[in-house]
């Protein structure tokens, strides 16, 4: 079975709005954390907005990891878009939990969801993250989209912490439902 794992920049304070986040000097550990997710990604799960800014920019990169990022294929979770012009992608149909438990039953590699922090919101509701991976951004931000829903608790279990020379933090979490999977707590 697939599993769902969201990545997100965020604040210190849980803001999930990449234009708020401090300054940080993009380096290499940065870098190595984002080959690593795009080694384990089989496909993406994109909400319009997140779609249409990747849509609008990644065709346009260039070298090794654009071309591979470009290739995965792309499920979009939206009831206002008819085409998708950056393939390989498919609309999502149905309800999205629905949608989300069938994804997860397919073959191709974990699903991860970038950005997209309403679809983020709904799935950590309906209990279908495996995985969080954040690159935690030294600072807060005061005020904006938070990652976790406000007034609903989520129990996280940390997996890892890897701070870097820049100040970020890379920090991994697994959902707490109580639930047996594969010999884990989750």
């Amino acid at each position: 079975m697939r599993k769902l794992i969201i990545t997100e920049f965020i604040s210190i304070d849980g803001i999930a709005e990449v234009e708020k986040l401090p300054g940080v000097t993009w380096n290499d550990e940065m870098q190595r954390f984002k080959e690593d997710e795009l080694a384990d990604s089989g496909a993406m799960l994109l909400g319009r907005t997140t779609y249409e800014i990747f849509a609008g920019s990644w065709p346009n990169e260039t070298g090794d990891f654009a071309d591979r990022f470009n290739a995965l294929p792309k499920y979009v979770a939206s009831t206002s878009l008819r085409a998708l012009d950056w393939k390989p992608a498919e609309l999502l149909k149905g309800a999205l939990p629905d949608a989300v438990r069938e994804l997860k039953q397919g073959s191709g590699g974990n699903i991860y969801v970038h950005g997209s922090l309403s679809i983020a919101q709904q799935l950590l509701r309906h209990g279908l993250v495996d995985r969080i991976r954040l690159l935690s951004y030294p600072g807060a931000v005061g005020q904006g989209k938070p990652l976790f829903p406000p007034g609903e608790p989520v129990p996280l279990e940390l997996i890892s912490v890897t701070p870097f020379s820049n100040g970020v933090v890379a920090l991994e979490y697994a959902p707490v439902t109580g639930k047996s999977d594969e010999g884990e707590r989750r």
